[in-house]
Formats: structure tokens, C-alpha cells, sequence
């Protein structure tokens, strides 16, 4: 008998769901130690093989944690918000609440099948008031701040009030949007309204105008990674830029704060630098430039404020204010037509397309601040009103846009830095822009042969004195849009008086979503929460009608889990001072600019609130690699080129091929085949009834003389012969222009499907996805395949010789189209949770993308079924003895233990299964059924199986559960290895295997293969050559 997975999982899962064997309590006497995965979107489609890579991983590590004695919280929830839903609820009417609910069983149900040691007593869903009732509270908190840039943290706005009340503005340094000085006098007879405007400007949650991505099919603002070509990425819906009025988190306040994190957490240094470069630190300087007859000044921001001299033209985002007013009449209709087809293509495709040089000249001319030259302002899609000022100097020579852009549109070319000192070349003569990072200044006045590291202050300091411009640190990081025109998310705590938004009194949350009747924006426009009937305050103002985008409710759910039931505040200062942070954070890299950003923001605000103990909130993160799906192929006849690829062979064969033209043409009209000899028309049809075609080739055949015969693609494919008969007459037959067809009768045509390896089979069929379910070693089940659409019932195949049909396979990402999705909950029927579980690990480094392959999971599958017969008889009976151990097994033990706790520690999870199977092995072979040895390595395998090794923990005498048991220790004197087991080869062959003291030299060891009986039959009567010995490794023998 072997072992049974199915009951085996069943009763262990049954005890752990029964006895919350993994409720985690706040215990100051452990260490404590924090396992979190980035939470799932309960989609409809449930879970694939790929997604619970990251879980298995994390499950691993938070188990082997609670083995070396911390207390551990492993948490589990579901950010459950999310556009699908809300798309679902339109076209069906469901209420989103009811299809998330739904899922998330699913989702739920999957997930326990896994054996993951989850608290579920602390689930958090996002969806829940429970729960957005601390994420709404949070967004107050940061409507009521503002950055205060002396103590450089967040602190409430009644203080900067009292500020503005007793000295203005003038000498606050805030993390503010643009404002005018104001003086205490003037703050103090405001009006309420423009008291409000005014703090708009610098509360870390604000509302702005700005130019959005919006989608009219999807009634909502898309983020830019949400948008490709113009469409949006779900659906394929047109998008259009549209400037709209939004909530933002002012997320730039914390910009450097931000990028100084990055130095104290453990993160892999690539998911470091893409935040470095989405933060995007900058030194430079900002310059103010006149505008020839016009008041006001454009403000650009340059790292090469040096460069200045080279500024040939400047260039304007397209959504730029001043274009309208600088804009000559004669170019007005010129640069309107151009900015409203710019404006509509999203930032991120205007970034991308680096080889398209468009733009447009507004009549305007700017004035140099260093030389008082003219230069014409333009207007180009490639400068974003997002970075920096939204206008640029353009200094062709010396960047590599600007220089293209000048020589598309025959604008001047200066060159201003040099290689060498003083020596100048002719950009007329280059090919692309010079980069200008190092070396010496020319034509370029008062800062002229200066080295540019020295020539950036001295122009920088020129400006200050000219009142042109200041040094500044710039940064490309951006505030975050804050709001959504859908109906599935928050709420905005937000009520408007005068349309001045207010908030609303903390006792009042949550604020829960209304029911409206449609899940669609307003006949006028407005999102669907102004359809709710009394969406108004208990004073009667109207609530704010956006609710919060996805990242909202995932921005500071790992605080909630450490106290998820505390409806008096987010979490006790009890809990977060035990808890502190996340040790381990498992998830995909696609988070690096989203939820990574915006969750290390949420928490750095909470610090300087005095809330979170920690400034980051993932101490350690490791990003899982991706399961690529293994997508399988059959391969459909396309039946006119197959019989056309027949007739062809047969033509060759018989030798007409010399006189026939394939595909001839004929001025507008194409035929199959042409014999020239015999002026013969051969045309291959997939019509049922030839006649009816005679009338459309009789005029043609007619005029020309020549002759026709038309083949039914049936009887070429089945009777080739014979219709290699019917033309050969038709050849032979003298009388022009005559039609041949004969009254075939009328058979339907079949699909046929083409093996992978059949000869030419890529000239005459086309791949067709097919559900990797019906695949087995790439070997199709052909009447499972035939079940499987209506279309394919009567299906036909072209076999390899041994009669198998070979499916062609690619490794791509899984998804329903492709038919290439995996669930766990089939290879869990199959096999058990235990063999998924190391199988996934197995599949190769964690932070790696690898292919979905199930072809080695029987190897896995053997190796759990070999470790339950250690313990085993072959009646399935415990047979377990309390016999010392030998030597050979403590060793093989000691060595496992130190090789899996270290493989464990560095995340090596795919080498500690693959030890754990070589050490199987190796007990096996010794026929090992002692307790000090299959005890301890019970306890190791356990965070990999942990539902097998549960049972075998009772059938050890033990009560459970095993998960709080002591990880085994090693004994150093165990793993010093004084001999070696050898292959011994003779000319290269391996012919036995001889253990040696590792002391043994050279000559000691070539005497000792001479000596040992093995070697006699392979050096009987022949020289040795020589012994060739290569210690820990092999011993080769080299014999004539």
C-alpha cells in the first residue's frame, strides 16, 4: 500500500481549520518575525499554478521561522476593489459586493487546499467598511497636513495656520503648489472661501486640474500604465486626454525621503534603481525667460544650466497655459490642430517614440538671459507638462532630441562644450548631439573655458545675481492622482459648501458606498455614486462622487493586520510596538512603481504622525519570478494549400513539373497550376457543386483558348491518384477551350489536423492553441481532443509512424485564450498539496520566471511516496525503531540539516528540495528506520510538506502540531568528511566505486586501485599508462 495524500491532507487541514492552529497573538516573550505577501485581486478566474509561487515561498520561510521559536504572523486578505468587478456589475447588474464575495470563496477555498499556515482570524478585505473605514481615516489625516520642509515631516495645518496668522506665508518652506506671497494682515481678512483655495495649495491631500487619461467606454480615468496606443489595456477602449479636476496625494513631499529609504532596506538593488529612477533626483537650476511682447515669463528647469549659451529654440509641452496667449495669429489654427492631437496621445507612447520628430512654431520668440538673443518658442509632444516646468531650452548640439528636432525643422545648432579646450568642430558635420557631461565651454561669455563641473555653479550664481533664475533639486517623481470616476471603491469622507471641500467628522465613518440603479456615469457626465439618491452630508451638502483608485486600500493594510478587529483606532500602539514592520515582503516586481511607491508613502506620513514605529514598512523583499504558462499547439490543415502541396508532389513525381507553373497569373486573375504544353488551367475548389462555377471561367476560356479543369479539394486529399488520372486526360485531350469537371459526388469536408514533425507541415497548416489538459507529454488525446469543440467532432489527423500525435509546445504567459492555464486545484487532486508545493519550488530559483511544466512532477510525486516508506513497511505498517544510528547516517542527517538551513536562509528553496531529496535517497538506499534520524529530518521537510509530515509527527508519538516543533541543530563533527567515495574509470568508463581516507596521497591511492579486486578484470594483461587522480572528484586509469 502506498501513501494516501487524499485523506492524509483532508484530516490535517480539517484539524489546523478547527483548531486555528495558526492564530497569532501579540506574545512579548518571542521575537517576533513578519511574513507578508502581496495580497490578491479575488479575479473570477480564481487561482492559476502561477500565483501561489510567492505564497508557497513566504509559507516556507514564516514556517521555518516558527521552527527556530519566534512568533510569527503570517496574514492573509483580499484587495477586492478593482475595475473587473465593477465592469461585471454593468453588464450584468450583480452588485459588485456579491461577485467579489463569490470569488473570494473561491479564492479562499484555493488557497487552504495549499496547506498555508495563514491566520485567517486577521483577513483584511479592502472592500469591507470594517476595513476602508482606516483607509478613509487616513485620507483625512492627509487632507488635515501639510510638509513642513524645516522639520521635514508632515504636520496638522491648524499649525500652519496659526503661522499664515501671525507672519503670512513669506517665510514658510512647505511642499506646496504654486501660491503668492501674502503678508499676516492680508491672511486675516480673507474670506473663509479663499482661506480654503489657499490651503488647497498645501495639504498632502489636494485637489488640482490636471490632464488626465480618460475612457469613455470605462466612464473613468486610466493611469498611464493602463493605456497603450491610445487604449485602454482592459477592453481596448479609445482614450483621450482631458484635463479634469482631481484628488491627489502630494506624494512629492516626500520625494528624498523616499530615495534615502532605499539605503536601509533589503531590497534586490533592480527594484532599488527603478524607484531611484521613477523618484528621479536631479540638481540643476530653474531659469526665467521674457517673451518678446508679452508679460509674463516661462520658467524651465535644467540640469545644464551651463549649456544655456547653445539654447537655439525652446519647446513647450503641448498642454502647456501660455500657448494659447503667446501664439501668433498667422500660426493659431496651425498650432490648435497640432496640440489637440498631442494632448490625446497618452505620456507614456510620447515617451516611447523617440524616432518621430513632430512640432509645431507658435509665432513667439523668447529672450536668452545670458545673451539676450531671439529664440522662436515651439511646441513638441516630446516635453511632458508632467516634469519639470513643462517648457525646455532646447540645446541641439548637446542633447540628442533637441538635435533632432533641429534638423528636422533647419533650426541652429551652437556648440557650446568641447572635448578639448578651445578646440571647436562644425555640428553641420554630425550625425547625432554631443554628450557635453565632461569637458570645457565655448562661445559661451563669461563662463567661456571653464570645465563644466565648475562652469554650473558660476552660471548658477550669475542668474541668482540677475534675478534669472536659482539653483534647485528637482525630482521626477509626481503626485499621485487620488481619484477614480467608478463606483467599486472608496468613498471620499469629502463634502463640498460653496464647492469648497470639507471633511467630514471622524465619528461618521466609514462612509459606505450608496446603492445606486445603474453602475455607469450620469447622463450629464458625473461618476455613478451622484446617481445615489440623498449622497449628501446630515447638513444636506453634497458628498464627493469619486471614490479612491486601487491603490488606495493596499497602501496600509499590512498596519491593519496587526490589529484588524480594533474598531476604536487603525491599531493599538500595543500591537504596532510588537509588530513594528514587515520582516519579509514576497511579491512581483510589477509593484515597483505603484503599490512599492505608494505604501512606503502611506507609512513614512503615519511616522511622522507618531502612529508607525518604523519609517519602512518592508524590511526585506524578495520578488517572485513569474510561472510562464507552456502553451500547446495542433496544427489545422488549411485544405486548399494541402491539396495544392499534394497535386504539386504528384505532378513531380509523374515529370510534368517542367511544364507546369505554380500560382500563375494571368493579368488580374490566379490559378492554382498552368500546363504551358497542354494550355491546361488546373484550379482547386472547396465548393461542394463545380458547375456552378463553369459560367464564371466560360468567357475567360473562351477568349483565350486555353483549357480548364476544376478538382474538388476532397478528392485530391483522399483519391490523389486517381485525380493525377483525370488530369493527364484532360492534358491529352486536343479541343480548346473546353471546361473539364466531373460529377463528383458531394462530400463534406472534415478539419485535419497535422502531427508537429510530419515533413513540410508548416507549408500547408496554421497552429491553433489547444487546453494543455488534453496534452500529455506533448502527446494529444485525440478523442478528448474531438470533445472538445462541437467543430472538432469529426476531426481528422495526419499521425507520426508510431501513430501519436505530437503537439508543438512555447513557453508564454498563462491565460484562458491561450488554453495554457494550470489550476492548482487539478495537480492537487492529482498529486496532493505536498508534491505542488515542492514541486513549484523545484522549478528553479525563486526570483526567477520559468516555464509551467508538469512533465517532472512525478519525480516529485515519488520522491513524498519514498519518504513515507522510511517509516513504512511494505503492508503500509509504522515501522519505526529506537536503534542507535550509524556513522554513514548521522552524517548524511548533519549534512542535510546544515545544507537546508542555509538554502533556506537565502531563499534557495529549489537546491534545499533537491537536497532533501538526495538525502531520501541516500537513507533509503541504507535502509534506514531509525528515529534520531527520520525524526529530526521530519522536522526539515516540514515547511515544504507540511501536511504529510503532520501525520507522520503523530505516528512519531508526538502531539501536534509538528509547525511548533524545534528546527534540528547540527553537530559540526558530523560534516568533516575524512573519506571519499570514488567513480573509478578506466579510459574514461566507470567501472566501480572505491571509498578512500581523503589523507591518502597520490601514489597511495594509484597503489590501492591496483590492489582492490574490482580493478584486476580491467587491468589484467595491459600496461597502465598512468593513474590520473583528482582529489573529491575521480580517479581515471589510463591503460593500453
Amino acid at each position: 500500500m502506498e501513501y494516501n495524500f487524499r485523506e492524509t491532507e483532508k484530516k490535517w487541514l480539517d484539524y489546523w481549520k478547527e483548531n486555528k492552529t495558526f492564530k497569532t497573538e501579540t506574545d512579548p516573550s518571542k521575537p517576533k518575525y513578519y511574513v507578508l505577501d502581496m495580497f490578491p485581486y479575488p479575479s473570477g478566474a480564481g487561482l492559476h499554478v502561477g500565483h501561489p509561487l510567492g505564497y508557497i515561498a513566504s509559507d516556507i520561510y514564516a514556517r521555518y521561522m516558527r521552527l527556530k521559536g519566534y512568533n510569527v504572523l503570517h496574514p492573509m486578505g483580499f484587495d477586492a476593489f478593482g475595475l473587473p468587478a465593477e465592469q461585471y456589475a454593468i453588464q450584468t447588474g450583480t452588485h459588485p459586493a456579491i461577485t467579489t464575495k463569490k470569488n473570494i470563496q473561491k479564492y479562499r477555498e484555493q488557497l487552504n487546499k495549499l496547506g498555508f499556515s495563514f491566520d485567517w482570524d486577521r483577513e483584511v478585505i479592502t472592500s469591507d467598511p470594517a476595513y476602508y473605514k482606516w483607509t478613509q481615516w487616513t485620507f483625512l489625516q492627509l487632507f488635515k497636513s501639510w510638509y513642513n520642509q524645516e522639520t521635514d515631516k508632515a504636520e496638522p495645518i491648524d499649525r500652519l495656520i496659526k503661522i499664515f496668522e501671525r507672519e503670512g506665508n513669506k517665510n514658510v518652506r512647505a511642499a506646496s503648489s504654486p501660491i503668492e506671497p501674502f503678508s499676516a494682515d492680508e491672511w486675516n481678512h480673507f474670506s473663509e472661501k479663499k482661506k480654503q483655495k489657499i490651503l488647497m495649495n498645501y495639504r498632502l491631500a489636494y485637489l488640482s486640474d490636471t490632464w488626465v487619461n480618460w475612457c469613455p467606454a470605462l466612464g473613468t480615468v486610466l493611469a498611464n500604465d493602463e493605456v497603450k496606443d491610445g487604449y485602454s489595456e482592459r477592453g481596448g477602449h479609445p482614450v483621450e486626454r482631458k484635463k479634469m479636476r482631481q484628488w491627489f496625494l502630494r506624494i512629492t513631499a516626500y520625494a528624498q525621503r523616499l530615495l534615502d529609504g532605499l539605503e536601509t532596506i533589503d531590497w534586490n538593488e533592480s527594484i532599488k534603481e527603478v524607484q531611484r529612477n521613477w523618484i528621479g533626483r536631479s540638481e540643476g537650476a530653474v531659469v526665467f525667460f521674457d517673451i518678446e511682447n508679452y508679460p509674463g515669463q516661462l520658467e524651465i528647469f535644467t540640469t545644464r544650466p551651463d549649456t544655456l549659451f547653445g539654447a537655439t529654440f525652446m519647446v513647450l509641452a503641448p498642454e502647456h497655459p501660455f500657448i494659447k496667449d503667446i501664439t501668433t495669429k498667422e500660426h493659431r489654427e496651425k498650432v490648435k490642430e497640432y496640440v489637440n492631437k498631442a494632448i490625446n496621445r497618452s505620456e507614456r507612447d510620447r515617451i516611447a517614440d523617440v524616432k518621430t520628430v513632430t512640432g509645431v512654431f507658435t509665432g513667439a520668440y523668447a529672450i536668452n538671459p545670458v545673451n539676450g538673443a531671439k529664440i522662436p518658442i515651439w511646441v513638441a509632444e516630446y516635453v511632458l507638462a508632467g516634469y519639470g516646468t513643462g517648457a525646455i531650452m532646447a540645446v541641439p548640439a548637446h542633447d540628442s532630441r533637441d538635435f533632432a528636432f533641429a534638423r528636422h525643422f533647419n533650426l541652429p545648432i551652437i556648440q557650446v562644450v568641447t572635448r578639448e579646450k578651445g578646440k571647436q568642430e562644425d555640428p553641420a558635420n554630425w550625425t547625432d548631439s554631443y554628450d557635453s557631461k565632461e569637458g570645457y565651454l565655448i562661445n559661451s561669455g563669461i563662463i567661456n573655458d571653464m570645465p563644466v563641473n565648475k562652469a554650473i555653479p558660476a552660471i548658477i550664481n550669475f542668474l541668482k545675481k540677475k534675478n534669472r533664475g536659482y539653483g534647485k533639486v528637482n525630482y521626477r517623481l509626481r503626485d499621485a492622482i487620488f481619484s477614480r470616476q467608478r463606483y467599486w471603491g472608496e468613498p471620499f469622507p469629502i463634502y463640498y459648501k460653496e464647492g469648497i471641500p470639507y471633511p467630514l467628522d471622524e465619528d461618521l465613518l466609514p462612509l459606505e458606498l450608496p446603492e445606486v440603479d445603474k453602475y455607469l456615469p450620469t447622463e450629464t457626465g458625473d461618476p455613478p455614486l451622484a446617481r445615489a439618491q440623498h449622497w449628501k452630508s446630515r447638513e444636506g451638502y453634497p458628498l464627493e462622487t469619486n471614490t479612491m483608485p486601487g491603490f488606495a486600500g493596499s497602501s496600509g493594510y499590512y498596519l491593519r493586520y496587526m490589529d484588524p478587529h480594533n474598531d476604536r483606532e487603525y491599531f493599538s500602539k500595543e500591537a504596532v510596538s510588537y509588530w513594528r514592520n514587515v520582516d519579509l515582503y514576497i511579491g512581483g516586481d510589477e509593484h515597483a512603481t505603484g503599490h512599492l511607491i505608494y505604501s512606503r508613502f502611506w507609512n513614512k506620513f503615519l511616522f511622522d504622525l507618531g502612529l508607525s514605529k518604523e519609517e519602512e514598512p518592508f524590511r526585506k523583499l524578495i520578488n517572485q519570478g513569474k510561472i510562464l504558462g507552456r502553451s500547446n499547439f495542433v496544427y489545422r490543415v488549411n485544405l486548399e494549400k494541402y491539396a495544392e502541396y499534394l497535386l504539386w508532389k504528384k505532378i513531380v513525381e509523374s515529370g510534368e513539373a517542367e511544364h507546369v507553373i505554380r500560382n500563375y497569373r494571368d493579368g488580374n486573375r490566379r490559378f492554382d497550376f498552368y500546363h504551358q504544353k497542354a494550355k491546361l488551367i488546373v484550379e482547386i475548389k472547396s465548393q461542394e457543386k463545380l458547375e456552378k462555377l463553369e459560367s464564371y471561367y466560360k468567357d475567360y476560356i473562351k477568349d483565350t483558348g486555353k483549357r480548364l479543369i476544376l478538382l474538388p479539394i476532397h478528392d485530391i486529399i483522399y483519391m490523389t491518384n486517381e485525380i493525377v488520372e483525370e488530369i493527364n486526360c484532360a492534358i491529352h485531350e486536343t479541343a480548346p477551350g473546353k471546361i473539364f469537371f466531373d460529377d463528383h459526388k458531394i462530400r463534406k469536408l472534415k478539419p485535419i489536423f497535422v502531427s508537429h514533425n510530419i515533413k513540410d507541415r508548416e507549408l500547408w497548416s496554421i497552429p491553433l492553441h489547444v487546453d494543455i489538459n488534453l496534452v500529455h507529454n506533448d502527446v494529444l488525446d485525440l478523442e478528448a481532443f474531438r470533445q472538445w469543440r462541437p467543430e472538432f467532432q469529426d476531426a481528422e489527423f495526419i499521425l507520426e509512424e508510431d501513430g501519436k500525435y505530437i503537439c508543438g509546445w512555447e513557453v508564454e504567459k498563462m491565460s484562458k485564450s491561450k488554453h495554457n492555464v494550470q489550476t492548482p486545484d487539478e495537480l492537487i487532486d492529482k498529486y496532493g498539496a505536498d508534491v505542488l508545493r515542492m514541486y513549484e519550488m523545484f522549478l528553479g530559483p525563486i526570483e526567477q520566471s520559468k516555464p509551467w511544466d508538469t512533465n517532472g512532477i512525478e519525480g516529485i510525486s515519488r520522491f513524498v511516496k519514498k519518504f513515507w516508506r522510511l517509516f513504512h513497511d511494505e503492508e503500509n505498517r509504522f515501522n519505526v525503531t529506537d536503534e542507535p544510528p550509524a556513522e554513514q547516517e548521522l552524517k548524511i542527517l548533519n549534512r542535510t540539516i546544515k545544507k537546508v538551513r542555509d538554502d533556506i536562509e537565502r531563499f534557495s528553496f529549489h537546491t534545499a528540495v533537491s537536497t532533501l531529496m538526495i538525502c531520501t535517497n541516500e537513507l533509503s538506499n541504507l535502509r534506514c528506520r531509525k528515529r534520531d534520524i527520520l525524526e529530526p529530518l521530519t522536522i526539515l521537510i516540514s515547511p515544504f510538506a507540511p501536511l504529510i509530515t503532520e501525520e507522520l509527527w503523530k505516528q512519531l508519538g508526538h502531539k501536534p502540531s509538528i509547525s511548533f516543533a524545534h528546527l534540528p541543530d547540527y553537530d559540526e563533527k558530523w560534516l568533516k568528511e575524512d573519506t571519499f567515495e570514488y567513480p573509478v574509470t578506466f579510459n574514461g568508463k566507470m567501472r566501480f566505486k572505491l571509498t578512500l581516507p581523503l589523507k591518502l596521497s597520490q601514489k597511495e591511492v594509484e597503489t590501492a586501485v591496483k590492489e582492490t579486486p574490482q580493478a584486476q578484470k580491467w587491468i589484467e594483461g595491459k600496461t597502465i599508462r598512468k593513474v590520473i587522480f583528482v582529489p573529491k572528484r575521480i580517479i581515471n586509469v589510463v591503460v593500453n
